[in-house]
């Protein structure tokens, strides 16, 4: 058996940070507050608890996959990686960094929500062109490439795009 050494929770959210949105490459499970609980077991077994954004998201597999190596990669003998589907992932659990990342990404970040806050049509159209920063903008479908996207149309850059959609 190889020796283990003492890893510290903070040495597994850092390694989590290299894991990134399969969809999005440019943000962290982390930064996307996916990531809700990481348990060390023991000094050889750490349990790390991720909330998809969508429960029928295509890329939790890989997730799984890419959590479990950069444990494996810290020095963890045994992984384990629990989907919770009992806690539901809300767009405002997002850092203000991931959504910064998005827009640079090309992608219109989500409207921060409060929690009682309904998504009223206003809400759903103070929408940022990434590419101009005009918020004269329209929504063209609630459908995007993937489940948690909407395409959206500038009209004063005359550029489509995409969102991400507000989820609360």
């Amino acid at each position: 058996m190889a020796e283990v050494k003492n890893i510290s929770e903070e040495e597994v959210w850092s390694a989590l940070e290299n894991v990134k949105d399969p969809e999005i490459p440019v943000i962290s499970i982390v930064e996307m507050g996916m990531i809700t609980g990481v348990e060390l077991t023991s000094t050889s077994k750490c349990v790390v608890t991720m909330t998809p954004t969508f429960v029928g998201c295509p890329a939790i597999g890989m997730m799984k996959k890419d959590i479990a190596e950069q444990m494996t990669k810290l020095g963890f003998e045994e992984v384990e990686v629990r989907v919770d589907l009992a806690t539901s992932w809300t767009s405002d659990r997002m850092q203000p960094e991931a959504k910064r990342k998005l827009e640079k990404f090309g992608l219109a970040p989500p409207p921060s929500l409060l929690a009682d806050e309904e998504l009223s049509e206003e809400v759903l159209n103070r929408v940022r062109c990434p590419h101009c920063g005009s918020t004269d903008t329209t929504l063209r479908s609630s459908f995007g490439s993937t489940l948690c996207r909407a395409i959206r149309f500038c009209f004063h850059c005359k550029q489509g795009f995409e969102q991400f959609k507000p989820v609360q």
